[in-house]
């Protein structure tokens, strides 16, 4: 029997409202919208989305681009997931009318998250005393030193803590979203939708932004950027602290000196670090356990599994049932 236009219907799709603003950034809005519309493609309709602004209507990108067809907050109605955006303003000053938009919102959202710098909104309405989050590198410090009831993780892609979810920057709102998929539809339509953006894995919010090399500073010595560049295109080579000090034609003794200067750390502890970044891609492009030991240079199973839960706090299968792709 078909329902009457007056009867109560069962609302079956989640309801997700971005916050939009003049100045945000487009990325942290269109990132998470595809990864919600691949959703609906391969999971037949779970998603409805929406902009919200201030006052309806359009909104400029910080890259130029407009934004049509937001509406406000009371247009917006009943909605599960509030997504504040980010833009680089933020970090200065949260605009009230963003601080508006996003309270209204938030009041009557279960979920609540931020992509980037959209984070200071959240902290900035108190949402996030006493709870962990995270941001993008860049802003980490500024949040920390602004927020200081915020217990803020600079080098996570994202975080939840109770209701609220925040992540890292610009692309990262992918990650986070597939993570929300993850949460309401299961580890498949999450791994569905990353194939078909061809996101070659879900990275885990745990997982730093950045790589060791990466994130380590750049050496200020030609001789450590030699050492540096030496063991991260071998990781598997024969990186011992007297084979190191040999080729660089150092003391055992001073070549540590250099590491605690330039890198802030041991040369085990860093070798370590770079051994393990080449074993995650190497199990995430299909290889063994022992396999992903051995070829980093990290050499057993036992070994591997100990990095890994030393700095990722998971196991080697644990990362793999919830990351990789498929």
């Amino acid at each position: 029997m078909s329902l009457s236009p007056h009867e109560p219907q069962i609302r079956t799709r989640r309801r997700v409202a971005f916050v939009v603003y003049d100045g945000v950034t487009l990325l942290d809005v269109t990132g998470p919208l595809e990864v919600l519309h691949q959703a609906n493609q391969v999971g037949n309709g779970q998603y409805e989305t929406m902009l919200v602004s201030a006052v309806g209507g359009q909104v400029t990108a910080a890259s130029g681009l407009m934004l049509a067809g937001t509406i406000t907050p009371k247009e917006a109605g009943v909605i599960d997931t509030a997504v504040v955006a980010g833009a680089d303003h933020l970090v200065d000053e949260v605009p009230s009318a963003v601080l508006d938009v996003t309270a209204a919102l938030a009041a009557k959202a279960g979920r609540v998250a931020s992509v980037c710098s959209g984070a200071f909104v959240l902290a900035a309405l108190g949402l996030l005393d006493g709870r962990r989050a995270t941001t993008h590198w860049r802003h980490a410090a500024a949040m920390a030193r602004q927020y200081p009831k915020v217990e803020v993780v600079p080098d996570a892609l994202h975080i939840t803590d109770g209701r609220y979810v925040t992540s890292a920057g610009i692309s990262a709102g992918i990650d986070l979203t597939l993570a929300l998929v993850e949460a309401d539809h299961g580890a498949d339509t999450a791994r569905a939708v990353a194939r078909e953006l061809v996101v070659f894995m879900q990275r885990p919010g745990g997982q730093s932004q950045f790589s060791t090399a990466m994130a380590t500073p750049p050496a200020r010595s030609e001789l450590m950027r030699t050492i540096a560049d030496t063991v991260v295109a071998d990781p598997a080579g024969d990186h011992t602290l007297p084979n190191l000090a040999a080729a660089a034609a150092v003391s055992p003794r001073h070549l540590t000196r250099l590491f605690q200067s330039e890198f802030r750390t041991t040369p085990g502890r860093w070798v370590e670090r770079v051994r393990l970044d080449r074993a995650q891609q190497l199990l995430l492009d299909g290889h063994s356990i022992t396999a992903a030991a051995r070829l980093s240079g990290l050499g057993s199973d036992e070994t591997l599994r100990r990095a890994f839960a030393r700095h990722l706090g998971a196991t080697p299968t644990e990362y793999l049932r919830r990351f990789k792709s498929v």
